[in-house]
């Protein structure tokens, strides 16, 4: 097995102590020294494969956790687009091999030549695959409420099931400049457009909803906003130029579009008297600037405070989606890995339909996006998008459908969603694709 052995790496892992040596060891000495710290390996390197295809593997979101720890390490990993469910692939590290273990997924020690073998079958013009280099771990940031625990958001439950680390980021840290530390970023289920999630009707007399808009009001007043409004949109400017600057940036449920709506009301009051303390512009229908979105254009809001939704953007019952659960699935496009490398790598599953699920915005009405947006899933029966992709400046944004993949109807006081009993999830492993997404070697497009 080509390893690395834990003498070899405590040896020479501290580049310090290894200079350390060189200088005062003599030249002799370290002529019998060098051969014995690399003793244990061989001349032919071997491989850690890791299938991700349904018969293959018992553990797929703990997988990506295992790739994720490879890169941190140091270890590139070959993401192995349409083979066996999108496979990885990386160097016989002990350390690697041991995270396989502990956490329960299957993996497999091949050889170079077993490895050369399956690197030809992916070559293969008649084969729809690539190898993606995955290089260097990606800084993960959430932005989300201080108070909020990792199962109130599928990200965060994802992220901490596999083991990713992720730092959180709200407000003050956006606003501080703190964004450009970080590589990848996904927004909480936020209302971006100051409507404290259009809860009021519901849940005014809450404690919860009255905390909330008693600490976003508070905040608001720290920075010299009025309203929350404008507070919010300060932010989604600030994630827009994370975006502009190269950043990726993932959403889900009322992220997605609250988002796009808040950058189109720039300058506009679309808030009703229970959030702002006064009605909404009459004309701000007629104001919005589609321009600023990201995804969306000609979308008519909602503003009234008795209607749970926002704009027409969602495809949600409020506005007249009546899918029965067992018919609710939607299905992943199949993307030419050689040549369209960046969606085939964000729809790397182990089944091309997965498992519907609902949120405050479900999926998106395809006749109100951009035409530069790419839809990736969709349920076919009406054609709602469920998984977009689209690129802004140096950047790219994701947004998905839906707030839990494993907890339909999501509803306020559902028991946590517990990945243990669902370690395989199609639905997570769209999200997970987004994370590993920027350790990748970008590859010029082919023409």
């Amino acid at each position: 097995m080509a390893k690395v052995t834990d003498a070899a790496i405590t040896y020479f892992g501290d580049v310090k102590k290894f200079l350390f040596c060189r200088a005062v060891i003599p030249a002799a000495f370290l002529m019998f020294l060098l051969p014995a710290a690399f003793a244990s390996w061989p001349a032919q390197a071997e491989k850690i494969f890791i299938p991700m295809d349904a018969d293959g593997q018992v553990a797929h979101l703990k997988a990506y956790g295992v790739a994720y720890a490879s890169l941190q390490l140091g270890v590139p990993v070959d993401w192995l687009l349409n083979y066996r469910g999108g496979s990885f692939a990386m160097d016989d590290v002990d350390a690697i091999e041991r995270l396989c273990k502990l956490r329960g997924v299957s993996y497999e020690v091949i050889s170079e030549g077993e490895y050369n073998g399956i690197l030809q079958t992916i070559a293969n013009p008649d084969f729809n695959g690539d190898v993606i280099k995955l290089e260097k771990a990606p800084r993960i940031a959430v932005y989300t409420p201080p108070n909020k625990r990792p199962w109130d958001d599928a990200v965060t439950l994802a992220l901490t099931y596999a083991q990713i680390p992720y730092d959180k980021l709200y407000d003050d840290d956006l606003l501080a400049g703190k964004l450009p530390h970080y590589d990848w970023l996904h927004l909480h289920h936020e209302d971006f457009t100051g409507q404290f999630g259009k809860f009021w009707f519901g849940q005014q007399n809450t404690a919860w909803y009255q905390e909330e808009v008693r600490t976003n009001e508070a905040t608001a007043a720290k920075y010299g906003f009025k309203k929350v409004s404008q507070l919010k949109l300060a932010v989604a400017k600030k994630i827009r130029d994370f975006v502009a600057g190269g950043g990726y940036l993932f959403a889900m449920c009322s992220a997605t579009d609250t988002y796009d709506i808040a950058l189109a009301a720039d300058g506009v009051d679309i808030c009703d008297v229970p959030y702002d303390g006064d009605p909404p512009d009459p004309n701000a229908q007629q104001k919005l600037n589609y321009n600023n979105c990201f995804a969306f254009k000609n979308f008519t809001l909602i503003t009234s405070p008795y209607v749970y939704e926002y704009s027409n953007i969602d495809v949600s019952p409020e506005n007249g989606r009546m899918v029965p659960m067992n018919q609710d699935y939607f299905t992943l496009f199949n993307f030419s890995a050689k040549s369209d490398p960046v969606p085939t790598m964000l729809c790397q599953d182990h089944t091309s339909t997965i498992k519907g699920f609902m949120g405050q915005t479900t999926a998106f009405r395809k006749d109100l996006l951009k035409s530069n947006v790419l839809v990736m899933g969709e349920y076919k029966p009406t054609g709602e998008a469920r998984y977009i992709h689209g690129e802004y400046g140096k950047g790219t944004w994701t947004f998905y459908g839906g707030h839990d993949p494993e907890d339909y109807q999501h509803a306020l006081g559902d028991p946590v969603t517990d990945l243990s009993l669902h370690p395989s999830s199609p639905g997570y492993r769209l999200i997970l694709n987004n994370v590993l997404f920027p350790a990748a070697k970008r590859k010029p497009r082919k023409t």
